[in-house]
């Protein structure tokens, strides 16, 4: 495996060294003493799933308040998305700051996503699914999330989400409040 550093502080594409022959594919997509030895979160109590049926639906910006800020390491398992994640640690050198990567299902690829910072996705093309692993179980009344769209941010997505929840289009506009 190979980590990438992002523009977000201690938020890495996480790439694979894949094996291909004859019979096909195989690739180490987790290895808990490497993430250890890189400081990151070797345990994931908690995985989740995300079907996605149209191209251009969006979810996010989703995160997980104190006190159980949950780091996430995401991966496509079907399809492309475009994969953000969004600093709201107020003593991180890079606050406010966005990192992106294309999840591929078939690079393999995935995206570790420190805890305090937000995360959402949009999707490339019909019928993505995405594979979570969560270093927190989900506590319901920490969950929080602030706008796609909010000018705070200047996200730069690839296209004008034609999906979105109603729960997402009325969070609402970042607020020095909301960071971690």
């Amino acid at each position: 495996m190979k980590f990438v550093a992002t523009a977000v502080s201690g938020a890495f594409v996480v790439e694979v060294d894949a094996r291909s022959d004859e019979r096909g594919l195989f690739a180490r997509t987790f290895d808990a003493r490497s993430f250890a030895d890189r400081g990151l979160a070797p345990v994931y109590p908690q995985c989740n799933i995300s079907q996605n049926h149209k191209r251009g639906t969006l979810r996010g910006m989703h995160y997980q308040a104190d006190p159980r800020p949950e780091i996430k390491l995401v991966r496509a398992t079907r399809g492309r998305v475009f994969d953000v994640a969004l600093d709201l640690r107020r003593d991180s050198p890079t606050y406010l700051q966005w990192a992106s990567v294309e999840l591929d299902a078939i690079r393999h690829n995935a995206f570790y996503i420190p805890a305090g910072c937000a995360h959402g996705f949009l999707t490339l093309e019909d019928d993505c699914e995405l594979f979570y692993q969560m270093s927190e179980v989900y506590v319901p009344e920490l969950a929080r999330g602030v706008r796609w769209d909010d000018a705070a941010f200047s996200i730069a997505w690839p296209f004008t989400p034609s999906v979105i929840s109603e729960r997402d289009a009325a969070l609402e506009s970042y607020g020095q409040e909301k960071a971690f």
